[in-house]
């Protein structure tokens, strides 16, 4: 496993707390995942993750679902023939 050379905060992701990690360390492969910055790693390279499902939480903050998993939405009316709304006429008053 890859060691730190700066300290980081990450928050678990089972329990959600918060935790701090020593430059020097090597975090468990569950926190490693979290660590998203390449400045933090001695060979300044994010290292690979282990076979696990990443599917066991909530994705983290700032991230989107992938886009090709999600589908198309449907195209809108065409604008050219969507009737124009009218104005309204005030009547006379006599």
């Amino acid at each position: 496993m890859a060691r730190l050379v700066a300290a980081v905060h990450v928050q678990h992701p089972q329990s959600r707390e918060w935790v701090v990690l020593e430059p020097g360390e090597e975090p468990a492969p569950e926190l490693a995942v979290e660590i998203t910055n390449p400045g933090a790693w001695e060979s300044g390279v994010l290292p690979e993750p282990e076979d696990q499902a990443e599917d066991e939480g909530p994705s983290p903050f700032g991230f989107a679902p992938d886009e090709s998993s999600q589908p198309e939405p449907e195209p809108d009316a065409d604008p050219v023939s969507a009737p124009t709304p009218q104005r309204r006429r005030k009547t006379a008053t006599t």
